[in-house]
């Protein structure tokens, strides 16, 4: 069952207990309410009758004549059902020894008379009786005259009462249809309406779940299901990016397996190759000279990247404890090397190094600015010059290194920092590098929740920047070596 059936399935049962509950208990008061004024008018008749009564007992005291009493008694009585015709009246006077004095009853009753038992002179007793199809109301005392005793019974015929409690009932039934099926129709709109919005987030479910992701739900309210709405469209966001990042992630390992498997493929079959060749050559000091030169050359290539392949696994599978430094403290540090890298070309290097203190890996970043150095001289024609530089800027701390070499055309500057991506093929090469430096710059930069980027021109020159947080003065203060 679907739940906007059940909403208008258990609102109408809960309407039609309550609506049904309530018109019942209503009809069953105003039926006991008249039931009652009935009875009330019915016994204070009888004690009009009776007051009638007590009137003349003097006066058939003086005269002690039964005939008398009789003749007395069905003039009183007559006189009631005249003034009383026509309204469903009945009076009936019998004597102690069952002489009937007077009786205007249209019916014949042959039950016993059970609130005539021990009926005392100043008390008027009643009862309902149920004769034929008529409900009659019975309302009975006794009048002491002249040592004689004599029994007053009015009747009243309550059966239009009754025919009136059940026309009530069946006006309430089609008034119960009536509005059970207004109702139905409210409550179908009204909960069509109210799961319309969960019906668009079901499909919405369903289209995610067949890998359209980019779905989202238009639901527009403030209460709770617009509030649910919301939350599914966030959660379906988050879910979005971490599959867009795991796909990226994935289309990244393979590249990388692609990569790395070109990569090794090539020295690897030119090492065997000229193996093979030299093996199955008469020696020749020409060939065998050219052939171990090559094999040292891809020799060195593979050591290279085997090297650049250790850091990057270093660095994604360790955890670092970053320390308070000064970055320009790090640069001096590693300058005797950077400057022996440099002297193969003949490159000078220009620091432009000012204090600045940020959390940092010491050693990590030494490795950041020996590749940036690296693939600067890579680059840079002989001769040439290159530009170390640190300093802090606001809430961050610079470190940058820039070069006056052939640059790096724009198609390629957003694909540099990935594994294995080279701009010039030939360059690189030739300097057995693999498109490594620069991912693993990358991923330390991410380590340190810092940025990286660069920029060049073609023919321009090119400038990479790390961008690291600052320390604040007191930090700094606190936390100088």
């Amino acid at each position: 069952m679907k739940f906007w059936q059940k909403i208008s399935l258990f609102s109408l049962l809960t309407f039609a207990v309550i609506f049904n509950a309530s018109s019942i208990m209503v009809i069953e008061r105003n039926h006991r309410n008249m039931l009652r004024q009935e009875i009330d008018n019915a016994l204070s008749i009888n004690m009009n009758i009776r007051s009638s009564v007590d009137a003349v007992v003097p006066l058939l005291r003086i005269y002690n004549s039964i005939d008398y009493e009789k003749t007395v008694l069905t003039n009183i009585a007559s006189e009631f059902v005249s003034k009383n015709s026509g309204r469903g009246s009945y009076l009936e006077i019998v004597a102690d020894d069952h002489r009937s004095i007077y009786s205007n009853l249209d019916f014949e009753y042959a039950g016993s008379r059970d609130e005539l038992e021990q009926l005392k002179p100043d008390e008027i007793k009643y009862i309902l009786r149920d004769i034929g199809d008529r409900t009659l109301l019975f309302t009975s005392n006794v009048a002491d005259i002249n040592q004689k005793g004599y029994i007053f019974t009015y009747v009243k015929d309550l059966t239009p009462l009754y025919a009136e409690r059940v026309d009530q009932y069946r006006f309430f039934i089609q008034v119960d249809l009536a509005a059970c099926l207004l109702y139905v129709l409210v409550m179908f709109a009204v909960s069509k309406g109210l799961t319309r919005p969960i019906d668009k987030m079901v499909r919405t479910a369903q289209g995610i779940s067949q890998g359209n992701f980019s779905e989202r739900v238009s639901v527009r309210s403030g209460d709770e299901i617009g509030l649910l709405a919301a939350n599914f469209n966030r959660m379906t966001d988050v879910v979005e990016s971490k599959i867009l990042e795991l796909e990226r992630n994935n289309a990244e390992k393979q590249r990388f397996i692609d990569n790395i498997t070109h990569e090794l493929k090539t020295p690897l079959t030119s090492i065997i190759g000229y193996a093979h060749y030299l093996k199955a050559t008469k020696y020749d000091e020409r060939l065998f000279l050219e052939g171990l030169n090559v094999i040292h050359s891809e020799g060195k290539r593979l050591e290279s990247l085997s090297a650049k392949l250790m850091d990057l696994i270093l660095v994604k599978d360790h955890l670092f404890e970053r320390k308070a430094e000064n970055v320009k403290s790090v640069v001096e540090e590693l300058a005797p090397s950077l400057e022996l890298r440099a002297a193969a070309k003949r490159i000078s290097l220009d620091f432009q190094c000012r204090d600045a203190f940020c959390l940092m890996d010491k050693d990590l970043i030494k490795i950041v600015l020996y590749n940036l150095v690296d693939n600067a001289v890579k680059a840079s024609a002989e001769d040439g010059r290159i530009a170390i530089r640190t300093f802090a800027e606001g809430p961050s701390v610079l470190l940058e290194v820039a070069d006056e070499g052939s640059g790096i055309p724009a198609e390629h500057i957003e694909h540099i920092f990935e594994p294995f991506y080279v701009a010039d093929k030939a360059r690189t090469r030739s300097h057995h590098g693999a498109g490594l430096g620069l991912a693993i710059c990358r991923s330390i930069a991410d380590i340190h929740q810092a940025s990286i980027e660069a920029a060049s021109g073609n023919r321009q020159g090119t400038t990479i920047r790390m961008t690291l947080q600052a320390l604040s003065r007191e930090n700094e203060v606190k936390d100088k070596p």
